[in-house]
């Protein structure tokens, strides 16, 4: 088992044994044991038939090894992820959690938490309810699940998972968010499809909704003209934190209505920035705009324990603008220890969600 495992997460109790089947990136799986969390090396993105039968090969030698084999199997909500099928064909007692719940719980456990918990969840994509493309999520999180506090006001996907690296697409949607689909044309007119994009979000064809983060990352970007075209996800928004000097926050940048966080009008002063300016102003201001989200849960709630999980906090700057605010408003910002804010973390969290509430 030891050449399997890349490390051991100490929890603060002994829960049932239960394996967590991870994500389809950054995959990597865990199985509680007693009072302990083995999480296995990272098996990569399920996106190739190695990875797939290396993710194959260490769920089954981890069961076979374990000394208390598991009694159900905890997997993400997306049906169609590698990881997923193979739980839903293992014979095993199964149960799904969702991506961004995982995520929270991963943290819980790192800080032997059982107790209710706010979380900020800021990354890609996540399958939310009714099939939502969530990915900037503030959630309350305890044993028994979660429940779905406020989310990002969504922008359109177009183009679908393309989006992801070409962040023009992103820009695209932010203008059309802001009743200016009429200047995409013109102003994304160097880009292959850029006059049909209006069109295609306007009937919805091929431009799903979502409230993710990482694609709020993608439109600052595509508005200031930080790479309009990556190679990978997630490469523009670490170029626009590279050119960050000094984070600033631009008054009324954001409105929150209904629990939803609109960050529309900084978008729109984006538009007319250069793109030193408009780093500073995005990072500043949208930190300011998370920082209000979950003080007024708080209050609604009286929690003050908010986990900060995803890889959008991979973002120094973020994360440690949001960290300060935090502690200066009278929260608890929590951390991963050991575990990295991605998506390795996934499998602890599912294992963990799972056997808390198996456990009750």
């Amino acid at each position: 088992m030891s050449d399997l495992i890349s490390c051991v997460i100490p929890l603060s109790k002994p829960l049932p044994p239960v394996l967590g089947v991870g994500a389809y990136l950054k995959n990597a799986l865990c199985l509680i044991q007693g009072n302990e969390a083995w999480i296995s090396r990272e098996n990569g993105s399920l996106d190739s038939v190695e990875a797939i039968t290396r993710f194959q090969t260490t769920a089954q030698a981890m069961i076979d090894t374990a000394k208390e084999k598991p009694i159900l199997i905890a997997h993400d909500w997306h049906p169609d992820f590698p990881c997923t099928r193979w739980a839903m064909e293992s014979g095993y007692i199964t149960v799904g959690i969702q991506h961004h719940h995982a995520h929270a719980a991963a943290v819980m456990a790192e800080h032997g938490i059982d107790h209710p918990v706010l979380a900020l969840t800021l990354d890609g994509f996540g399958l939310g309810k009714n099939n939502e493309a969530w990915g900037g999520e503030l959630l309350r999180v305890d044993t028994k699940g979660f429940q779905r506090l406020g989310h990002l006001r969504t922008l359109s996907q177009p183009g679908g998972d393309v989006a992801a690296r070409q962040p023009w697409r992103m820009g695209a949607a932010a203008l059309f968010a802001m009743g200016r689909g009429d200047e995409i044309a013109t102003r994304y007119a160097a880009f292959e499809g850029a006059s049909h994009l209006a069109m295609m979000m306007q009937r919805g064809l091929n431009a799903p909704p979502t409230s993710s983060a990482g694609r709020l990352f993608d439109a600052a970007c595509g508005l200031l003209n930080v790479m309009p075209v990556a190679t990978f996800e997630g490469e523009a928004p670490m170029k626009l934190e590279s050119m960050v000097t000094k984070p600033q926050v631009m008054a009324e940048g954001w409105q929150i209505e209904d629990d939803v966080l609109d960050m529309r009008p900084l978008l729109a002063r984006l538009v007319e920035c250069e793109a030193g300016e408009g780093a500073n102003l995005f990072h500043g201001t949208l930190a300011a705009g998370l920082l209000e989200w979950p003080q007024k849960a708080s209050v609604q709630t009286g929690i003050k324990q908010v986990a900060l999980c995803g890889g959008c906090f991979f973002n120094k700057v973020l994360r440690e603008s949001l960290s300060q605010g935090m502690m200066a408003a009278g929260l608890t910002p929590l951390l991963p220890k050991q575990m990295l804010v991605g998506d390795t973390a996934i499998a602890l969290g599912q294992a963990y969600a799972a056997a808390l509430k198996t456990g009750e």
